[in-house]
């Protein structure tokens, strides 16, 4: 009969004692590594915090708008009737900003003076009268908005305790100011312009409507067009296709394209949608098939993964039953897989809409100020205004520029936050 070799009590004891060493050092090991990883999180936090703060700090001034109460007189001799378009509004304003202070002469004070109104109002009164012809031969108190440089000193950006010669607004403009201030003329109102109008030279009149309604368009175009053909190629090449070089190779190039930068998109565009089938340049509907080509891939591959999740045993049931295999995917696979198939979609267009390198390859990086009603008209999207206000001298764009970031930075949280809940609430676990 064999018996086992007897056990050395010292070397069991000699390898536990070993082992009991050095658990104290690996759980310190293990709790540094918490607090690097704990530590790395609160840092990002802060600094994320820090941005954010930063962009609402400058732009949540911008939903704002200093405005001046004056008491407008729609003189007849000013207004002919055959020619409301075209008559001289900007007159209208300077007389009544000048009634306000008759003392005030010579050429070189009236023009101080009529500089505290925008340049814009006019517009504004041309829609008043436009819009009701009977206010001609009246006098009608009117809230027009102020110019940029008095409406960021009242705002606090510029400051009034320095020498003139290094303030943008002379002592007698602050006298001014100072004055319809105490006469309660000057007061501070919600900034409906900045979300209704579409960009201007003038900050004052400067809106985001205009890139969002190009940024709409342009999306829709990219989505109606990647969404079908994505999901049929990931359908094809994950239920249909079979294994071999062609299809191996056409894997290996999508997975490629998803990590090319988007601006080689952009110059793709300008070669083959401008310069070779001739479209309209900076429009939504080049910027949306521009988009197309770079979100496709990023579809194509969320798609895919949402096939795979599906489980097997779901298509042997539908094929057992007799269902042929297009059936089997469109009534069965596809359902189960479009919660992901979705969720992959909108992380594309989520992204696609806050690219601008590509854009500005197809000329849509040029100054805009009508509104886009059609995909072919021109237009901008807000990545591109942001740059473009981001690289205007004035201070007043530098708030727009905030606040155009807000509005940017809302729209791809409600997307993420669109997708998060697509998945949470269709989302099957096997």
């Amino acid at each position: 009969m064999n018996r086992e070799p007897p056990v050395n009590p010292k070397a069991a004891v000699r390898t536990i004692d070993i082992v009991r060493s050095g658990l104290p050092r690996r759980y310190r090991a293990e709790q540094r590594f918490r607090i690097y990883g704990l530590s790395a999180i609160l840092l990002s936090i802060l600094f994320l915090a820090l941005l954010f703060a930063s962009i609402v700090g400058k732009g949540y001034s911008a939903f704002w708008q200093t405005t001046i109460k004056l008491d407008i007189f729609f003189d007849p001799a000013v207004l002919q009737k055959e020619a409301l378009v075209n008559a001289d509004y900007s007159a209208l304003i300077k007389a009544a900003i000048q009634n306000l202070f008759s003392e005030v002469d010579g050429r070189q004070d009236r023009r101080l003076l009529n500089s505290l109104v925008s340049a814009g109002a006019g517009y504004q009164l041309r829609g008043m009268v436009l819009q009701n012809p009977e206010i001609v031969g009246r006098t009608v108190s009117v809230w027009v908005p102020a110019d940029d440089e008095v409406d960021m000193t009242l705002k606090g950006h510029f400051r009034r305790d320095v020498p003139e010669a290094e303030r943008r607004m002379s002592d007698k403009q602050l006298a001014w100011l100072d004055r319809l201030t105490a006469e309660g003329r000057v007061e501070r109102k919600f900034n409906t312009t900045f979300l209704s109008a579409g960009d201007s030279r003038e900050p004052e009149l400067a809106g985001i409507w205009g890139a969002v309604s190009g940024s709409f368009f342009t999306l829709m175009i990219s989505l109606v067009l990647s969404f079908p053909i994505g999901v049929a190629a990931a359908v094809y090449l994950e239920e249909f296709a079979g294994k071999n070089r062609w299809t191996d190779l056409i894997e290996v190039n999508i997975n490629n394209l998803a990590a090319v930068p988007s601006i080689v998109f952009g110059l793709l565009g300008l070669a083959v949608f401008l310069n070779f089938f001739g479209l309209p340049r900076s429009a939504p509907l080049v910027g949306g098939l521009v988009l197309t080509l770079m979100t496709l891939p990023t579809i194509i591959i969320a798609s895919r993964s949402a096939l795979q999740a599906v489980p097997p045993s779901i298509r042997e049931a539908a094929l057992g039953v007799g269902a042929s295999r297009m059936q089997m995917v469109v009534h069965h696979v596809l359902p189960l897989a479009l919660p992901g198939m979705l969720t992959g979609t909108i992380i594309g267009m989520a992204r696609a809409l806050g690219e601008s390198a590509p854009l500005l390859m197809i000329g849509m990086v040029a100054f805009i100020a009508d509104i886009p009603h059609g995909v072919t008209d021109p237009a901008t999207v807000l990545p591109v205004q942001i740059y473009l206000w981001a690289d205007s001298p004035e201070r007043a764009f530098v708030e727009k520029t905030s606040a155009a970031i807000m509005v940017l930075l809302a729209f791809l949280v409600v997307m993420n936050a669109g997708a998060i809940i697509l998945r949470k609430r269709f989302e099957r676990r096997w």
